[in-house]
């Protein structure tokens, strides 16, 4: 390992234990407070709750608006009944499973009016990835992508695309390259090249960890998923029904 690569390793422990949260461990599991997300879509998948809706073979088309807040990128009609919080790292192999199988339901109920989603992009794999840093760059692009009018597709892509733990993933040239197949409008590859968005990126975990609907105990993972300020049980497929009516 070199020694820039070592120091971005430890930087991104810093973050995390700065937050309360353990680092994740190296045996290719997620630490106890960072699997509690990936474990209950363990569970989902045994269950058979992720095979129920892994039926559709083409993405539906998101129609609904889209604005940003910081961090946040807001989707939807903001006078939708229904509130989604949805918590998320692009390298989180259980938030690929999240978004692929339900994803389409979430994405129509957005469309009908029937609930808005606040996507809340959090970085806790930095280190996953050889070099560290695809989770803060894959989430700086997302974010870029919300200002240029390319973000539903985008994030689409980025789970689609979703590359394995310890990979490099894409680079910053080709995750600009990928919004310019999609259309981004406005300045996305300078966005995406200065890393815009990644220091407040970086510092959204502290305010996950500190809201204690979000992180009861102070126990965090991705995907976190809450609806009208109640977090979800993802083993239990009834948490659907609470969006989609």
């Amino acid at each position: 390992m070199g020694q820039r690569e070592r120091e971005r390793r430890q930087a991104a422990q810093a973050r995390l234990q700065a937050a309360g949260i353990s680092p994740p461990r190296t045996s290719g599991g997620l630490g106890r407070n960072l699997g509690i997300g990936a474990l209950v879509l363990v569970i989902a998948l045994a269950t058979g709750v992720y095979v129920l809706y892994q039926n559709y073979q083409e993405a539906t088309v998101a129609t609904y608006p889209v604005t940003r807040d910081g961090v946040v990128v807001r989707a939807g009609n903001q006078a939708a009944p229904v509130t989604v919080d949805l918590y998320e790292d692009y390298l989180c192999p259980a938030c690929k499973q999240l978004e692929s199988g339900v994803g389409n339901q979430l994405t129509t109920a957005v469309n009908e009016g029937k609930a808005k989603i606040n996507y809340h992009h959090i970085v806790i794999l930095d280190e996953r990835s050889t070099p560290p840093g695809y989770s803060t760059r894959a989430g700086n692009a997302a974010l870029c992508a919300a200002d240029a009018g390319i973000f539903p597709a985008y994030h689409s892509r980025l789970y689609a695309d979703q590359p394995a733990e310890g990979s490099a993933g894409k680079s910053v040239q080709e995750l600009i390259a990928l919004g310019t197949e999609l259309g981004a409008k406005g300045d996305f590859a300078g966005c995406v090249t200065r890393q815009a968005n990644s220091q407040a990126i970086a510092d959204a975990i502290r305010a996950a960890v500190a809201d204690p609907a979000v992180a009861p105990g102070g126990r965090f993972g991705t995907p976190t998923v809450m609806v009208d300020g109640v977090k979800m049980d993802l083993s239990n497929g009834n948490w659907l029904s609470k969006v989609t009516g």
